[in-house]
């Protein structure tokens, strides 16, 4: 819609006779400027009073000749430099070789143990574990171990050694959010308790398990915990060896069909991920041998298989 104005043209000023008598100088109240009395004459043509037009550019007028003979000359003068410029040599295999030699001198690249580090980092949590105090009635803090998030909508596995005597669980998230958890499902032939946390983060990712039936002695892993509560920390090892056979140090429980490996683990590992390079996890770190009273890592852990893992939530196996 066309706005409306907000001036507009003075009228056309009446002709004063002759005889009239002069009046003196009035203000215009929508300029504020002063007119005079009477309209200045008129042409001696009698033609209109015409508004002043902009001056169209014409070939006539030797300066716009000028001109466009200078613009004309400035584009050939372009357009035969980029004619006549020698073609660029093409690129060979060699050129490319070159290339990514140099780039990866100059660059440092992250090592495997990182990337599988960055991958798990968030589906890892803390597990505490509380009993109340029989005289104050408060909770002390009984156990520290570690989880892993198998399901995005707070599902964790981790060791039934770590949670089974607690009155209270809580699990601390990667985000630092911290929440209450219960006891869902457990697998004590292989040590396993699944968890269902009561709050999670919006963002909760979940880790990503794979089969065991390709793993072979020396491939790389890596264990993910809270050795002595402090982390989430990572080492990096290798398979040592599988099908593995683990006692108790009291004798009550033997553990079979075992992933041994040579990533540092200590108490507070328990119930960690056991990842492969590519932060995939392989098995859940359950138990260290060591035949001292110290029960702290000399160079053997175990870890329960992932297919065992997965049977204890109802998974699909592999």
């Amino acid at each position: 819609m066309r706005k409306t104005a907000l001036y507009s043209r003075s009228p056309s000023p009446a002709r004063v006779p002759p005889d009239a008598p002069a009046t003196p100088a009035t203000v215009d109240a929508r300029v504020g400027e002063s007119a005079p009395a009477s309209p200045p004459p008129l042409a001696a043509s009698g033609a209109a009073r015409r508004w002043p037009r902009w001056r169209r550019p014409s070939l006539s007028d030797p300066r716009t000749l000028w001109a466009a003979i200078g613009v004309l000359s400035l584009l050939l003068i372009v357009t035969l430099m980029l004619a006549l410029r020698p073609g660029a040599r093409a690129i060979t295999q060699n050129d490319i070789n070159a290339a990514v030699l140099h780039t990866l001198e100059k660059t440092t690249l992250p090592s495997p143990a990182t990337k599988a580090a960055e991958a798990i980092r968030g589906s890892v949590v803390r597990v505490m574990g509380f009993r109340k105090d029989k005289k104050g009635g408060e909770d002390i803090e009984h156990g520290v171990g570690t989880g892993v998030v198998i399901v995005d909508k707070g599902v964790i596995l981790t060791n039934l050694h770590v949670v089974q005597e607690a009155d209270t669980i809580k699990v601390m998230f990667a985000d630092g959010l911290e929440a209450t958890a219960s006891i869902i499902g457990a697998q004590p032939e292989n040590d396993l308790a699944v968890l269902q946390a009561h709050k999670i983060p919006d963002d909760l990712i979940a880790a990503t398990m794979r089969s065991t039936h390709d793993l072979a002695p020396g491939d790389q892993v890596v264990a993910v915990g809270f050795p002595f509560g402090i982390g989430p920390s990572f080492s990096a090892g290798v398979v040592s060896g599988l099908k593995r056979v683990f006692r108790s140090p009291e004798g009550r429980q033997q553990l079979n069909n075992l992933i041994q490996f040579d990533a540092a683990a200590n108490p507070g590992n328990s119930g960690g991920p056991l990842v492969t390079m590519d932060g995939q996890v392989v098995g859940i770190v359950t138990a260290i041998l060591n035949p001292t009273s110290a029960r702290t890592f000399i160079g053997i852990g175990f870890a329960v298989p992932i297919e065992n893992a997965a049977a204890a939530v109802g998974l699909h196996p592999f």
